[in-house]
């Protein structure tokens, strides 16, 4: 074994007895530390993380402190589906402020928060950088977070793409989301109350709100689509992605011709201070969330032979987005993960901004999105 490879080994491996240790105090093992200590000890990895990583295991480990595949024993095996809803409206129907992209109210002045619960927000850019972790594509970045060599990767996106396209009325793309609760920023403001949990069972402001902007906009352009609104995380977190697979695995079975199956999220960033990290681009006059596609990669463990089918169509989605909407897309995460990529040659999980972003802002990408996702199935 290489001296490269052993130490790329070792580094996950103490990622993987940081993050332990993390879940284990987060969790309840050590109940009297203070939630700000918490954040500390997890905040501690994002030094030796890359950009997205750090936020995957801040969100699934704090507040609700508990891990995103892990099985609730009292719970029973598998959710109702959500009947197929109606199609063709090319209509939203969100009632929310900002919608049409006026000014949103800047919320309740900071001397409000208690001083304690006061934290601060960031609006940053992301984009690729120089070096063997950013493989530039025809438009944007893919971020090679694996053992994979950027030549081994590159000779895996030559490959032909397995998504054959009909001209058909049956639906050939489902919108899902694994944690459907997450939700966003109350208001436009470089300032938040760290009390708030950014969580929402109210469809009309967690991701089913913004999935029904990128399916509105597929609506548009044809693509008939089915948009799952199942809260697979609530009542319970634990088990949410074995509960959203069942979900995704009956659509399957119901309907052959779907082609490609989107996991919707947002992210959650924070810098090692705790501030809210908020990824943001100026796109037509407006404030978008950015977005963020990430792609699986089997280690030899998981049983994901088909990865680099998911691959070659998160980097065909990825060029066409940020050649439209330049800014709009942070680099593609390839990275050891599964997230229920195994059940379809077309999934992805995508990441659409984070907890710092306002509703509008993710809305609004979640269209633009849907516009690019149009175009890079018509091969435009």
């Amino acid at each position: 074994m290489s001296v490269k490879r052993r130490s790329l080994r070792l580094r996950r491996f103490s990622l993987c007895l940081a993050a332990a240790a993390i879940l284990g105090a987060a969790a309840g093992l050590l109940p009297a530390l203070p939630n700000s200590l918490r954040r500390a000890g997890v905040a501690s990895l994002a030094f030796s993380m890359p950009e997205g990583t750090f936020s995957l295991l801040q969100k699934r480990f704090l507040p609700q402190a508990l891990p995103e595949d892990a099985e609730d024993p009292g719970e029973s095996a598998g959710p109702s589906v959500t009947p197929l809803p109606p199609v063709g409206t090319g209509e939203s129907p969100l009632p929310f402020a900002g919608a049409t992209g006026e000014k949103t109210d800047s919320g309740p002045p900071i001397e409000t928060i208690a001083p304690e619960n006061r934290g601060t927000i960031t609006e940053q850019q992301f984009t690729g950088g120089e070096g063997a972790l950013y493989l530039p594509l025809e438009n944007g970045f893919l971020k090679n977070f694996t053992e994979l060599s950027p030549q081994a990767v590159r000779a895996e996106l030559e490959q032909p793409l397995a998504l054959c396209w009909e001209d058909t009325r049956q639906p050939q793309v489902l919108i899902f989301h694994t944690h459907a609760t997450e939700s966003y920023e109350p208001y436009d403001r470089d300032f938040c109350d760290t009390s708030y949990t950014w969580r929402s069972t109210d469809n009309r402001c967690n991701m089913a709100a913004v999935g029904d902007f990128l399916a509105a906009e597929l609506e548009k352009a044809g693509i008939r689509v089915i948009h799952d609104v199942t809260q697979h995380d609530y009542p319970s977190y634990n088990g949410s992605y074995q509960r959203s697979a069942a979900t995704v695995s009956d659509y399957l079975s119901r309907y052959p011709s779907l082609k490609v199956v989107l996991d919707l999220h947002r992210d959650a960033i924070e810098s090692p201070a705790g501030n809210l990290i908020k990824p943001t681009a100026w796109i037509g006059g407006r404030k978008a969330a950015q977005v963020m596609i990430i792609s699986g990669c089997d280690d030899g463990t998981m049983d994901m032979p088909g990865w680099g089918d998911n691959l070659r169509f998160a980097a065909a989605l990825q060029s066409t987005a940020e050649g439209m909407y330049p800014g709009l897309m942070r680099p593609l995460f390839f990275c050891y993960r599964k997230y229920n990529m195994d059940l379809s040659p077309g999934a992805l999980l995508i990441e659409v901004g984070a907890h710092g972003n306002t509703l509008d802002e993710a809305s609004y990408s979640a269209g633009l999105l849907g516009q690019a996702l149009a175009a890079a199935l018509a091969g435009e």
